[in-house]
């Protein structure tokens, strides 16, 4: 349902909470049984959470709950991401193997462009004078073959006491095998630095590859002490409030998990507000029946691009962050952990249009954010941006922008388009090209990404959602080939509402080397049942007494590939006889993969990965829509078609006002609380029953 201000006498114990805290808005969702409440708020980025919490009690008072009914708080933050971009860590320091303290500088050394004789890659997050390798040695095998120095460890911690060092990231050389030398340094400087806070890659990140995993200990490392005080400090004041529920935090993979977990390895909450959106736009694809999804997330900042195959958002198990020439793979600080695969761009509603060197129109990837935002916002901005385009093109109602929360100055974004002093300089001649700058660039970054992918886009429905999104889903459809556009109900606040869609679940990984033909059963089923045991007490803590799920997968190549492939296998102790079905399943994801099967070549498995969650959410049975009828439409206002360039008269209808069944007829603008629908002249949109928006091509039947 849609955001409601109704006020109910007695409020069922069920309240839920979920929080997004985004690069330029904070969004609040308040479900209550079948209610939903949602706001959006301006992210206050002195103390993230105090827009939060100013957005729970806004809710609360508008649905008459009290703190004391609220008996779930999910929460995804971009406070470990923007921390790890902008460098704002706390003085971190690196254990590792004599010989090796150069790994982070080395990196993989490849070139991301291999033209650029001034390519310029991520510092490393350890300057080198705070890297600090001691004697040790364990070999692929786990063997000790040099015994860990431990007073070479204590003449580091001493070092670093004078540096003044918070954290330490240890990782040596095969640690993922054997741990002992990580674990007992860490017994060191826990003693010879108090209060000091330890990540160790064998609990990080216990996988092969020493430049990804050493990268992902030390960025975990770096952000810890941050993290753990916000989730803490955040937990203390929901607590003051009256909301003893627990709390829990998103996570990259789409998973949750508890604030013990998230504040341990805040490197896994990368990227959770996208990954809630996933979540969403899946959940709503199961709703409505749809196989293949393109998932299209455009907020103040970013604009994210997940596909979604049978239900289920693509992963992948590295993730890049703070890159150097931003949105450009192999240019940031590689992160081996479990995410949601999507391509992400500087394509926001807050993304600031300027004119290059060239004299040609640009868009971003730099943005506004909230501080000081859009030049409508009348914060201090005056760079012109998307939103101040889409204002300009008539799209946006100034006096109903985030709920009337945030105030738009329409003269102000004319003013900040006819700044940049090309073309005619007329405003709405530069809204059409900043607006066909940014569709297009969303729409060939979707090429690409479905191309990297061995997919295809003109087959698939697109899910848009986000504050921005629904503003130019039609004009991304129509780019696309794409024929079926669908609006969920809180679309501007789609990532919130995922977070309360996703399961309690905890994924654990580690690398064990053997070939399909030379299996240690019994040595890999009890690595197995030992992951599997991690993750369920881990899913246990935040969901008592719920029944789990299990999940087990295995990372193969043939013998001398450089990289694996996953697939599934089976979620109980294996044997000898079961070789024959982890070659069958290797062969088929790799058919899959690849379109063929090399032959008569070891298959090499590298690393093991176990999942454990709780049940995943499942739609409601929604009755079928019987009839579509017409809505009569009695206002319209003038908008900008980019296509023809023309001021075109929109009907003009609030979502509020639909009832399922209903249709209107492009264009038209569909407003509601936190964004607005765009439907170009080549579209229809009709409400469905679960009250989302289906804008289908006008050639195409409309399918019940």
């Amino acid at each position: 349902m849609t955001s409601t201000t109704e006020r109910s006498l007695s409020v069922p114990k069920e309240a839920r909470i979920g929080a997004d805290i985004g690069g330029t808005f904070t969004d609040i969702v308040l479900e209550v049984g079948d209610r939903r409440h949602s706001t959006k708020l301006l992210t206050t980025y002195d103390a993230p959470e105090r827009a939060l919490l100013d957005g729970v009690r806004l809710l609360l008072e508008e649905a008459g709950v009290a703190p004391q009914d609220v008996s779930l708080v999910v929460h995804g933050t971009t406070l470990a991401t923007n921390a790890l971009i902008e460098r704002r860590g706390v003085p971190t320091a690196l254990l590792t193997t004599e010989g090796f303290r150069d790994v982070l500088a080395l990196g993989s050394e490849s070139r991301f462009d291999q033209y650029d004789i001034g390519m310029e890659r991520p510092a490393p997050l350890v300057a080198r004078a705070r890297r600090v390798g001691v004697p040790e040695r364990v070999d692929a095998r786990g063997e000790v073959l040099v015994p860990l120095d431990e007073g070479a460890v204590r003449a580091a911690a001493a070092q670093w006491r004078s540096q003044g060092i918070r954290s330490v990231a240890v990782a040596f050389l095969h640690s993922y095998v054997n741990d002992a030398h990580e674990r007992r340094a860490a017994e060191i400087l826990a003693a010879e630095m108090p209060g000091v806070s330890l990540s160790l890659s064998s609990e990080v990140s216990p996988e092969m590859r020493e430049y990804e995993r050493f990268s992902t200990t030390v960025a975990n490392a770096y952000v810890q002490p941050l993290v753990d005080a916000y989730l803490r400090r955040l937990d203390d004041k929901l607590k003051a409030m009256g909301i003893a529920c627990p709390l829990y935090l998103m996570l990259s993979s789409g998973g949750l998990t508890t604030v013990d977990a998230a504040a341990r390895y805040p490197v896994r909450l990368v990227e959770s507000g996208p990954a809630g959106g996933a979540i969403f736009a899946a959940s709503v694809a199961a709703e409505r029946g749809v196989a293949q999804v393109v998932a299209l997330d455009v907020g103040g900042t970013t604009a994210k691009i997940c596909l979604i195959n049978d239900g289920t958002p693509q992963t992948s198990q590295v993730f890049e962050v703070g890159r150097a020439h931003r949105f450009r793979k192999g240019s940031g600080l590689p992160l081996r952990i479990p995410v949601v695969e999507m391509v992400e761009i500087g394509a926001g509603g807050g993304s600031i249009a300027a004119v290059d060197n060239a004299g040609r129109l640009a868009v971003g990837p730099h943005s506004a954010g909230s501080e000081p935002g859009p030049a409508a916002y009348g914060r201090g901005g005056i760079r012109p941006t998307v939103t101040d385009a889409d204002i300009a093109l008539g799209r946006i109602d100034p006096s109903r922008f985030a709920g009337g929360k945030v105030t738009l100055d329409a003269g102000a974004s004319a003013t900040a388009l006819a700044s940049l002093s090309i073309w005619d300089g007329k405003a709405e001649t530069l809204a059409i090209g900043v607006s066909e700058i940014v569709d297009e660039t969303m729409a060939s970054a979707a090429r690409v990404h479905a191309v990297e992918q061995g997919m295809t886009l003109d087959d698939r429905s697109l899910i848009a959602f986000g504050g921005a999104a629904p503003l130019h889903a039609a004009r991304f459809a129509e780019k696309l080939g794409i024929r079926e556009v669908i609006i969920p109900s809180g679309a501007g606040v789609g990532s919130a509402i995922g977070f309360l869609r996703a399961p309690v679940s905890y994924e654990m990984a580690r690398s064990l080397t053997m070939l399909l033909d030379q299996v240690d059963f019994d040595r890999l089923n009890a690595l197995l049942d030992g992951m599997a045991a991690e993750a369920r007490a881990l899913v246990e803590a935040g969901a008592p007494g719920a029944p789990q799920a299990e999940r087990r997968t295995c990372l193969a190549r043939y013998k001398g590939q450089g990289y694996e492939i996953p697939f599934e296998i089976p979620a109980r102790r294996l044997g000898a006889d079961d070789a024959t079905l982890l070659r069958a399943a290797f062969e088929t994801a790799y058919r899959t993969q690849y379109g063929g099967v090399t032959l008569d070549l070891p298959i090499e498995m590298l690393t093991w990965r176990v999942t454990i969650g709780s049940p995943a959410w499942k739609p409601k049975d929604t009755p079928a829509v019987m009839a579509i009828r017409d809505l009569e439409v009695t206002e319209r206002r003038n908008v900008v078609d980019p296509d023809s360039g023309m001021a075109l008269p929109f009907a003009l209808v609030r979502r509020e006002a639909m009832r399922p069944g209903d249709r209107v007829k492009g264009p038209a603008l569909i407003t509601e609380r936190e964004t607005t629908t765009v439907v170009s002249p080549r579209f229809d949109a009709w409400m469905d029953a679960n009250g989302y928006l289906v804008l289908t091509r006008r050639e195409e039947s409309v399918s019940l």
